[in-house]
This record gives structure tokens, C-alpha cells and sequence, in this order.
């Protein structure tokens, strides 16, 4: 007995094909019950690291004399914005100078670090592992260990305490991270036929990189820019050692804020809320693109 195979004929309507049944352990035959349990775990894990920042908040919108008698888990019986008020008039003059600080940090350190990268990942020359080792070590030297020679270089240099001295250490210390990114962004994202056209297009080093590297390299732009402007903001370290209250980052003025023999508790929360928006306004504004930057130059296309 045969079997004949049925050919459909021009203007045959043809049926759908089967469809595949997912498998058992695929992501959308999970059980509700499954389901359930995931969500329950994150809402405990989001109010677990919500529940500082409640605190915060609360803290910062009650009088002094309340927070000792309604607790800090307490709302306020009594709303006021005397607090803020108060620590933005602290705050104020470093908040700015912190912005002039995190801004120039975070630009320069990313451009030399871009420049960098790709010299030791595309543009090769005898001994150019050893350097980038070298440039490497400069992560893992602890800022205590070198604080006082440090001090003592920016003093023989020159630069004025404060704000110009920290950009400028800030930059030195940015530095190996910023090289370590882009290197690796520029070694398995950008193609090797780019920059070999632009060679024989008679383009030199700084040309290839300025035209052809510098309009590739946003992703990472995003990860260094957002890395260094946030060590630079929050740093407290070096701040401590190279400026004072008067020509200092916010993190020295928070500190002075606190107090020290009758700490205004208000005040201090307050200030931390506004010492944390910048930074948590540049991952609001740039966080979907952190991420996608850092595996950019993770996985060789």
C-alpha cells in the first residue's frame, strides 16, 4: 500500500502549522502559586531597602522636639519644612560647588580614559600589556595608603585647596577604571575593519579616534560618566584631606550639618536627601543605559 503526497495547488489556502507546546519548565507555564511567591519575595525585598529612606523622609518633615517624643517610624502630627529649609541654606553654596566637581571629574577622566582604551586595544605598540597592568595597579593602591604623599604632591604643584585640587585627584584616580572599560568596549564592540579602512583612507591615530572611535563610544560614556560622577559626589576621603567647609563638597558640609555636641537630627535627613538627588536623578535619567554599557563590552560580537 502507498502513501501519496498531497501537493497544495496555487491559490490553495494552506491551515495554520501546528504549534509547539512549551515546555514545563518554560517561564510562562510557571504556576500562580509560583508566580505569587516571586512577587511576595520582591515587595519584602523592596520595603526592606524602602524602609531607610521612609525613614528619612519622616524624620526630616518633624520638628526637633517631636522626634524624641513620636519615634522615627512615626508619621509627624505636625507637617513642617523648617528642616529643609534650613539645611538648604547649609547646603547650598557646596551643593553647587559639588556640581563643579562631579561635572569636570566625570567628562575628563572619561575622555582620557576613552583615549586610553582604545590606544592599548586597537592601536598596539611593544609593551603595551605591561602599561595597561600598570595602569591597572592604580585601582587597587587604597586612598589611606597614599593620602599624605598625595597631599603633599598637590602642595609642591600648586593648586589651590578645594574644589581644583579634588578634580584633579578625582581624574587621576578615575583614570584605571575609565581605561578598563573602554578598553574592553573597544576590544569586543568596535571592528578591527574600521579602524583598518580609516588606515588606508591615510587617517592617523588622533584622526581615527576623534572620527570614527569618539561616535561609537556612547554606551560607554554612559557607565564612566555615571561611575565617576557619583564616586566623585558622595566622596567624603579625599574631600576631608583637600578642601575644608569653606571651599569643600557637599559631604563636607553634611558633615558639619550633623553637629556634633546637639546634633539637629531634622536637619541632618534633610540634608542627606538633598545630597542624594543628584545622584539618584543621573540613574533615573541614565540607569536603562548603564547596564546595556557595561555588557556592551562584555560578550565579542
Amino acid at each position: 500500500m502507498t502513501t501519496s503526497t498531497v501537493t497544495p495547488t496555487p491559490g490553495t489556502a494552506v491551515g495554520p502549522a501546528p504549534t509547539r507546546r512549551r515546555p514545563r519548565g518554560s517561564v510562562h507555564a510557571r504556576s500562580p502559586i509560583s508566580r505569587g511567591v516571586t512577587y511576595a519575595l520582591l515587595l519584602v525585598f523592596l520595603i526592606i531597602i524602602l524602609m531607610p529612606a521612609y525613614v528619612l523622609i519622616v524624620t526630616s518633615l518633624k520638628s526637633g522636639r517631636e522626634i524624641g517624643v513620636n519615634g522615627q517610624w512615626n508619621l509627624p502630627s505636625e507637617w513642617t519644612f523648617a528642616s529643609w529649609e534650613k539645611a538648604w541654606t547649609s547646603l547650598r553654596p557646596s551643593f553647587v560647588r559639588t556640581f563643579e566637581l562631579a561635572i569636570p571629574v566625570a567628562l575628563i577622566s572619561s575622555l582620557l580614559g576613552s583615549a586610553n582604551g582604545f590606544v592599548l586595544s586597537r592601536w598596539r605598540f611593544p609593551g603595551a600589556d605591561v602599561v595597561f597592568t600598570l595602569i591597572l595597579f592604580g585601582m587597587f593602591i587604597p586612598y589611606q595608603a597614599v593620602m599624605i604623599p598625595l597631599r603633599q604632591i598637590v602642595q609642591e604643584i600648586g593648586l589651590p585647596p578645594g574644589i581644583p585640587t579634588l578634580v584633579f585627584v578625582h581624574c587621576v584616580y578615575g583614570i584605571p577604571i575609565c581605561t578598563l572599560i573602554f578598553r574592553n568596549y573597544y576590544a569586543t564592540t568596535v571592528p578591527v575593519e574600521l579602524i583598518e579602512a580609516s588606515r588606508v583612507d591615510g587617517a592617523g591615530m588622533l584622526r581615527t579616534f576623534a572620527s570614527v572611535i569618539l561616535p561609537l563610544s556612547a554606551p560607554g560614556f554612559v557607565v564612566t560618566i555615571i561611575w565617576q560622577f557619583t564616586s566623585a559626589w558622595n566622596d567624603y576621603l579625599f574631600a576631608i584631606f583637600m578642601s575644608n567647609t569653606r571651599n569643600g563638597p557637599i559631604t563636607i558640609a553634611l558633615n558639619a550639618l550633623a553637629g556634633a555636641q546637639s546634633p539637629d537630627y531634622a536637619a541632618s535627613m534633610a540634608g542627606a536627601l538633598i545630597a542624594s538627588l543628584p545622584t539618584l536623578v543621573v540613574y533615573i535619567l541614565l540607569g536603562r543605559w548603564f547596564i546595556g554599557g557595561l555588557m556592551a563590552g562584555s560578550v565579542k560580537s
